[in-house]
């Protein structure tokens, strides 16, 4: 990518963190993957109970490496209790210290964007723990709602059709159908705008682009 097109990404990505800032977010714009691990470490403090949502971003950054590398609590999906047990990641997610997810979209409006088939990801955003951290590429930044919607029902949903092996109509199509599939993944669509708790979500933008 040449100096111009990278500066109008730079561009779309300061208007972003300036609206989402006015919600009272915190919003900061980072160079890549390796600042952000820099940025986390300096964040989470030592055995902090971090749960996360599933998440491409997460993996692709090195995220999930670092919150599994046992310096945190980390709440993953699959783990076991000393029993062997399965626990209840989703639920342990509502008391946790911290929250890890990207977005499907983010506006320049300043809104996220997220549409669920559990909807755990989107109820522990929306409230129970202390922290969340959303980590989008610009590949996730959009004019607006609709635009965020389009974006799901073009991208994001038919991808993680294809990642999950789920034989919804998109899953054929690379498009939404609006399926009544058993498999359906976009039952539950929550958008975060001007938040009560100043900073309580925190956003960091990449230039790069990171998952769906």
């Amino acid at each position: 990518m040449d100096q111009f097109a990278q500066a109008i990404i730079q561009k779309r990505l300061e208007t972003a963190a300036k609206a989402l800032r006015a919600n009272r977010m915190d919003a900061e714009i980072l160079s890549g993957p390796q600042e952000l691990l820099e940025k986390l470490r300096q964040l989470l403090p030592p055995k902090a109970v971090i749960c996360s949502g599933g998440s491409m971003t997460l993996k692709e950054t090195g995220v999930n490496d670092l919150l599994a590398s046992g310096e945190y609590d980390f709440y993953y999906r699959g783990r076991t209790d000393e029993n062997g047990e399965p626990i209840d990641v989703f639920r342990k997610a509502f008391s946790a210290d911290w929250y890890f997810s990207s977005s499907n979209a983010i506006t320049l409006n300043g809104e996220l964007y997220n549409v669920d088939g559990n909807a755990n990801r989107v109820a522990a955003l929306t409230f129970g723990p202390e922290h969340v951290v959303i980590i989008a590429g610009a590949n996730k930044i959009v004019p607006d709602l609709e635009a965020a919607r389009q974006r799901v029902r073009t991208i994001a949903a038919p991808a993680n059709c294809l990642r999950l092996g789920i034989q919804n109509g998109c899953h054929q199509t690379g498009h939404c159908i609006d399926c009544k599939a058993p498999g359906h993944i976009c039952c539950t669509t929550v958008i975060h705008s001007f938040q009560r708790i100043p900073g309580r979500i925190k956003v960091f933008l990449l230039p790069q682009e990171f998952g769906y």
